[in-house]
């Protein structure tokens, strides 16, 4: 069928121009991206109307996009309702633009609409409610501090875990939109300004202090004891990699570990994490942070940095507690600390503390207990 679609301009919009805006990178890469949907409404770069056959095909072309037929440099789509982008429905608008690696597609959305969907992406909304809106109001901060930090970028944050996982509308609910709701505008903020909300998975028994992970240290984010993440029954996990895949793995990230025949553990950290690792090879040893460890053999195969390392024929097993860089809230424990009857606003005082939880745009902060 034959739609025409056009771009509604400040009628549209304007509503949306009175919250706080979030544009989240959805896909950065591949040749193209099919975009449907019902009620839609589009322009090129121009402001220009296009009329397209749904569902409709863009793809890159050099240095423009090729879009039913046509070329454009930029492609914006809106809707009433939803759009969907490769079968998963958005909310707000989408932006398609040419890029070196293929296509990127921005949604832009309120920030509020943003948090519903995130929240199943990040744990179940059918958690204890006091650790839903906890998370609500993790991942808003989060959010608000890249918004600031990122505001000149062609977007504030991926959708994946290089900042936080989002995949739309597709798994919203109406427990997550009460977490959102409920906590609507909130904030947490150290100094006046909105603090960095990190967050992960389970931290195994103690969070860590962020001059760990990225060599800063940040007064909110220190180390506190957690035992309310064991009821996590992933808690403890293990890995056996042969040697020759690791020395793939290293070398590929600049690692010179030719013939790898041992790795053997380093230095612990307060936290009781590993600081560092000893790669010893057919030209002697060499170290290496766990941090970086972790990221080059993978963050899903090595969970954390917690781990301890056993040698095995043509092999290294290794075995570890917690999921995740461990800095700030962890999930399980906020799961369990609101199962135990403790509210959004403690559990976010226990790991963040001397932070203040504040209300956008730029109300005054109270403490949050």
């Amino acid at each position: 069928m034959a739609v025409l679609l056009f771009f509604a301009g400040d009628g549209f919009t304007a509503p949306l121009l009175r919250q706080e805006i979030v544009r989240v990178a959805i896909i950065k890469g591949g040749d193209g991206v099919r975009i449907d949907g019902d009620g839609l409404l589009a322009t090129d770069e121009k402001g220009e109307p296009l009329r397209l056959t749904l569902p409709t095909q863009v793809k890159r072309a050099g240095g423009n996009l090729s879009v039913g037929g046509q070329t454009v440099s930029r492609l914006t789509v809106a809707s009433p309702a939803t759009i969907q982008v490769n079968g998963k429905r958005y909310r707000g608008t989408i932006e398609v633009e040419p890029s070196d690696k293929g296509v990127l597609v921005v949604n832009e959305l309120p920030l509020e609409d943003y948090l519903v969907g995130l929240i199943n992406c990040e744990i179940s909304s059918q958690w204890p409610i006091e650790s839903v809106k906890a998370q609500a109001v993790v991942a808003r901060t989060y959010a608000v501090y890249q918004m600031r930090a990122r505001a000149g970028a062609p977007y504030h944050l991926e959708s994946s875990v290089l900042d936080q996982v989002y995949d739309g509308c597709e798994i919203e609910d109406s427990r997550a939109a009460r977490g959102v709701r409920e906590t609507a505008g909130e904030i947490l903020t150290y100094g006046g300004q909105p603090i960095q909300a990190f967050y992960h998975s389970n931290c195994g028994g103690r969070t860590e202090v962020a001059e760990n992970v990225w060599g800063v240290r940040l007064p909110y984010l220190r180390s506190v004891d957690c035992a309310y993440c064991a009821t996590n029954p992933s808690i403890r996990w293990e890995l056996a990699i042969p040697l020759k895949k690791l020395e793939v793995l290293l070398k590929g990230a600049g690692i010179q570990v030719s013939g790898l025949r041992e790795i053997r553990d380093g230095k612990r950290n307060e936290s009781g994490r590993l600081i560092d690792l000893t790669l010893v090879s057919s030209r002697g040893g060499v170290t290496i942070s766990a941090v970086n460890f972790r990221k080059i053999v993978g963050y899903t195969a090595i969970k954390s940095t917690n781990f301890a390392v056993r040698p095995a024929t043509d092999s290294v097993h290794f075995s570890g507690t917690g999921y995740g860089h461990g800095v700030g809230l962890c999930q399980w424990g906020a799961k369990q600390r609101a199962s135990d009857g403790f509210s959004y606003r403690e559990i976010l005082a226990y790991y963040y503390p001397g932070a203040l939880l504040g209300q956008l745009p730029g109300e005054q902060g109270v403490d949050a207990r």
